[in-house]
């Protein structure tokens, strides 16, 4: 019996992860953490049975505490209910699902604690890949990629581990918006960026892909991830979603992963790592694909992504910076408040404004993520 803990339990990545655990009876899932789904969280802790289980806000908290007082499961709240569930000795695996730099504390400490992780949480990396992989490397645990593309690309990389990689070829559905100018996207309205074409995901992650900010994120997070030069990563547009990565090596071999875009497989190779697991679903067709085609993004459309690379470049705390301009610029599009097109201006306005740290610490990041929110809030 294996046992998992899921920080972002009811969100996309968390629910598809209880869908595993309902198809595969040897996952037993010990710890569940939200942000404020609290009639959701206490479906999923009477279903699964947790040992602990927590909510973000404290009132959240003592509301779900009152509605499961029937069942032996202790609930907890805020930062401290996160860090309490990342350490517990009886999580082998600590899946991390939660959206934004909140996952940065709670990835720490289970690695300190010999936790393996099933890293979902894009930020964690993008901000401190520089202290997450040597950290992992001297507990001896393992980072296991969640995200379709690092996925395919560790499983390209099996057998291959002692030849160089060439280059990593990051494939990218291209959104909703793929094939159109900057132009034609002034009136964009949020349901309109909703819309992806391929994947069923969450909200903010579906805005990211249409801006393409998400395969900028993507492109720091393979640098951390497969320790490669930024120049050995290659974004290519791949409409079909069919191919989700490609390792190519000195040779000129190029090693790719198929399958359906179904977010349980990547979840699931991570979960029960190295070993592979029947599933449920679609298989591919390769007799109803008519075609696979690939294309150049447009990094003027979508500048986004030209940021994300600069913003590797230089890198320090300049990711941080990025990432957290995101995040808010997002929220706000979300809430009808800027343009879809205002997102990378104000990500390219904060990384100007940034104050640099070229080495940063924990306590940096997380003071440029505040500087940046402020920032931001000062302007629009």
């Amino acid at each position: 019996m294996k046992k998992i803990a899921i920080l972002g339990s009811t969100g996309s990545i968390g629910t598809q992860t209880l869908e595993i655990a309902r198809e595969q009876k040897d996952l037993q899932v010990v710890a569940l953490a939200a942000g404020r789904n609290v009639e959701l969280l206490e479906a999923q802790v009477r279903e699964f049975r947790p040992q602990i289980a927590a909510l973000w806000e404290e009132q959240a908290a003592s509301d779900l505490r009152e509605r499961v007082k029937d069942l032996p499961v202790r609930i907890v709240a805020g930062m401290e209910g996160l860090l309490e569930i990342a350490v517990m000795p009886e999580a082998e695996i600590l899946v991390t699902a939660v959206v934004g730099m909140i996952g940065l504390r709670p990835t720490i400490a289970a690695i300190e604690a010999g936790k393996d992780i099933a890293l979902a949480n894009k930020e964690t990396l993008v901000t401190a890949g520089h202290i997450i992989m040597p950290l992992a490397r001297e507990r001896g645990v393992h980072i296991l990629p969640v995200d379709s593309e690092h996925s395919a690309i560790f499983q390209s990389l099996n057998g291959e581990r002692e030849n160089p990689v060439h280059k990593i070829l990051l494939t990218a559905s291209g959104g909703p918006f793929r094939g159109k100018k900057k132009e034609e996207l002034y009136n964009i309205q949020v349901e309109d960026a909703l819309k992806h074409p391929n994947w069923s995901m969450g909200r903010k992650i579906t805005i990211d892909s249409a801006t393409m900010v998400n395969k900028g994120l993507e492109v720091m997070e393979a640098k951390w991830l497969f320790g490669v030069e930024l120049s050995q990563i290659q974004v290519v547009v791949h409409p079909q979603s069919v191919i989700h990565s490609m390792v190519e090596y000195e040779d000129g071999a190029v090693i790719a992963q198929l399958g359906q875009p179904d977010m349980r497989l990547p979840i699931q190779y991570a979960l029960f790592y190295p070993q592979r697991r029947g599933m449920s679903g679609e298989r591919l067709d390769f007799y109803q694909l008519s075609s696979l085609t690939f294309e150049k993004p447009d990094l003027e459309t979508f500048s986004g992504l030209r940021l994300a690379f600069s913003a590797m470049e230089r890198g320090g705390n300049l990711p941080a910076a990025y990432n957290a301009a995101n995040e808010k610029a997002v929220a706000l599009f979300l809430g009808r408040k800027i343009r879809f097109l205002d997102i990378p201006e104000i990500i390219g306005s904060c990384m100007e404004q940034c104050r640099y740290v070229p080495h940063p610490g924990v306590e940096d990041i997380l003071e440029t993520e505040a500087g940046v929110y402020a920032y931001i809030e000062s302007r629009w």
